[in-house]
């Protein structure tokens, strides 16, 4: 399981996405990005997040 913690992209906010995929786990960050924060995810964002992205210790 991959996760990614939206205060690690540098926003203020305790949102956590985990899915199965890198894909996965950026469509809902994107999604969360716009819906919460406003914000419109660029390809460039995309590869800045994907390096932000971790495996989940189980």
């Amino acid at each position: 399981m991959k996760v990614l913690h939206c205060r690690d992209i540098g926003f203020d906010c305790e949102a956590v996405v985990r899915a199965e995929s890198e894909n996965e786990i950026l469509q809902q960050a994107a999604a969360h990005a716009s819906s919460v924060h406003q914000v419109t995810v660029t390809p460039e964002m995309a590869e800045q997040i994907k390096g932000l992205i971790q495996e989940e210790n189980a």
